[in-house]
C-alpha cells in the first residue's frame, strides 16, 4: 500500500504490517482513503476527529442547501382560463424558489363523468410551466382528485440554491455587524445629549428674573414688631400661671 503520514507527507509503498506498526507507535489510526487506487492509499490520522469534521461539513452543506417543499394548488373543473393563468403564475413563483408544486383538480357529483376536462387543464398548466419545470408525475386520478406533480428543472433548482446560500451569507454578515461593540453610535448619541444639556442657552440667567423675588413683596407690615411683642407677653403670662 501507499502510506501517507499524519502530516500529509508520503512515506512511500510499505507493507500492511509496517503501516500498522507505524500507526501504533505514533498513536494514530490506519485509514484506507483510496481503495480503488493501485496500490491502495492509506493514511495515518485520528479517525474520531476525522469523522467529526466530516459530519460537521455535511451538516453545513445540508444547512446551505435549499430544502424543497411541496406546494399544493387546488383547481376545479369550472375554473376559467384567467384563473388558471393566475394559478400558473403562482406556481411559477414556487418553482423559482426551488419548491415542487402539485395541482389537484377536485371533481364533485356529476363532474366525475368528464375527467378529460381536468386532464386538459393540467396539460395546459404543464405547457405554461415547461420552461422552468419538469413533470415528475403525469395526471393521475386518485379518488375524486386528478393530480399533476411538477418540479423545478436543474437550472432553476441550482439558481434557487445559490440564492439561498447568498441569503444565509448576508444574514451572517449582518449578525456580525449587529454584535455588541461593533458600532459606536449609542455612545455618540449620549455625548450629543450631554452637549445639549451643557449649552449656555439652556441655563440662561434671564430665566431667573429678579422680579420673581422682589423685595417689595415682603413688606414691613407683614412682620410687625408690635405683634411679636404681644405674643411674647402672652407666653410670659402663661408661664407665671
Amino acid at each position: 500500500m501507499r502510506l501517507i503520514d499524519e502530516n500529509g507527507t508520503q512515506v512511500g509503498i510499505v507493507s500492511v504490517r509496517e503501516a500498522i506498526m507505524m500507526a501504533e507507535e505514533r498513536g494514530f489510526d490506519l485509514v484506507e482513503v483510496a481503495p480503488n487506487a493501485v496500490p491502495p492509499v492509506c493514511r495515518l490520522l485520528d479517525y474520531g476527529k476525522f469523522r467529526y469534521e466530516q459530519s460537521k461539513k455535511e451538516r453545513e452543506a445540508r444547512k446551505n442547501q435549499k430544502q424543497s417543499e411541496l406546494k399544493q394548488i387546488r383547481l376545479m373543473p369550472k375554473t376559467d382560463d384567467h384563473d388558471l393563468a393566475t394559478k400558473a403564475n403562482q406556481a411559477k413563483k414556487f418553482l423559482l424558489a426551488g419548491d415542487k408544486v402539485k395541482f389537484n383538480v377536485r371533481f364533485r357529483g356529476r363532474e366525475m363523468a368528464h375527467p378529460e376536462i381536468g386532464r386538459k387543464m393540467l396539460e395546459s398548466v404543464a405547457e405554461q410551466l415547461r420552461d422552468i419545470a419538469v413533470v415528475e408525475q403525469k395526471p393521475l386520478m386518485e379518488g375524486r382528485v386528478l393530480s399533476l406533480l411538477v418540479a423545478p428543472n436543474a437550472k432553476v433548482l441550482k439558481a434557487a440554491q445559490q440564492a439561498q446560500k447568498a441569503k444565509i451569507a448576508q444574514s451572517k454578515a449582518s449578525a456580525k455587524t449587529d454584535e455588541p461593540g461593533q458600532s459606536e453610535a449609542p455612545v455618540d448619541a449620549e455625548v450629543e445629549i450631554d452637549d445639549e444639556l451643557m449649552e449656555g442657552e439652556d441655563l440662561d440667567n434671564g430665566d431667573f428674573d429678579d422680579d420673581e423675588f422682589d423685595d417689595d413683596e415682603f413688606e414691613e407690615e407683614d412682620f410687625d414688631d408690635e405683634d411679636l411683642d404681644e405674643d411674647d407677653e402672652d407666653e410670659e403670662e402663661d408661664r407665671r400661671s
